[in-house]
């Protein structure tokens, strides 16, 4: 079964004013159960509007969000299920938090839930680990703790709802290199122990790569393309063409692929490069 589907999706901003603009035009895509998607685009191409789509957040102007084989909008008294069903995390989360400790935080959207004290309490202890927060920290107010620690907090007050599907727009943004990377890892660590959804809005090229299993394509209000991530960045010199800055490990290795070297031009992330440069020097050497 699939995670998510739309279906001729179409969301009109300001519709039927001077101002209207069409941000997602007639989507049609099917998110497979358990995969981790790489959402890309360049700015105003429509990605964060269609995600907001997924859990409720805004109604199609036309055409269906199906979650679970379900349409979320068919009964509207079932989309508040439909949105613990699907976690959506915002761009600089840490800017909703509101508990007097980083605990009583996390446990808000399981209470919302209507759970048991011990199985909030296990939730909370769980979505801590995931994403690295001590026993010490879940007693402090989230106020006394770093920018990245805060961002932490913030995912785990949406782990601890246990989605079926999570999705993250810019969980990374306004973070040193060390903070993403460790941000990106523990996301990675809970995909792979959770074994549901995910999808990763992000600028950054590299980090799809590097992550994610799928790739979604938004331009101009419309999918682009949808595919595994080998398959998106074998189109790199369309993903150029768009504006999208493609990996510099995927430049170099067009680059040399145009000036005739006998390698690759389907390279993104650097351990494909070394597997790549690696077989070249091998088959090398077995000519001497």
């Amino acid at each position: 079964m699939n995670a998510i589907e739309t279906q001729e999706l179409t969301y009109t901003y300001s519709k039927g004013t001077p101002f209207e603009k069409t941000a997602v035009d007639r989507v049609t895509l099917a998110i497979e159960k358990g995969s981790y998607v790489g959402v890309i685009g360049h700015t105003g191409s429509g990605k964060s509007t269609l995600i907001q789509h997924f859990n409720g957040l805004l109604q199609p102007t036309s055409g269906k969000v199906l979650v679970g084989g379900q349409d979320i909008w068919a009964d509207k008294s079932k989309l508040r299920q439909f949105r613990f069903q699907v976690g959506l995390v915002f761009q600089y989360p840490e800017y909703q938090l509101f508990g007097e400790t980083v605990y009583s935080d996390i446990a808000f959207g399981p209470g919302n839930m209507g759970l048991n004290p011990d199985e909030i309490n296990q939730r909370v202890h769980q979505s801590a680990r995931f994403v690295g927060l001590t026993e010490d920290q879940l007693q402090k107010s989230p106020f006394e703790l770093s920018g990245g620690q805060k961002r932490r907090v913030a995912i785990a007050g949406v782990l601890a709802m246990d989605p079926e599907v999570l999705i993250l727009d810019e969980p990374t943004a306004g973070l040193d290199p060390k903070g993403r990377d460790q941000i990106l890892g523990e996301i990675r660590e809970y995909h792979e122990e959770k074994k549901n959804t995910i999808l990763l809005v992000s600028h950054s090229m590299e980090d799809i790569a590097r992550y994610a299993n799928r790739a979604l394509v938004m331009n101009h209000s419309h999918l682009f393309a949808y595919d595994t991530v080998e398959g998106i960045f074998s189109r790199a010199e369309e993903l150029s063409a768009m504006g999208l800055a493609i990996p510099q490990v995927s430049r170099v290795f067009l680059e040399l692929s145009r000036r005739g070297a006998p390698v690759s031009p389907n390279v993104y992330t650097v351990d494909q490069a070394v597997r790549e440069l690696l077989g070249k020097l091998e088959k090398g050497g077995d000519k001497k």
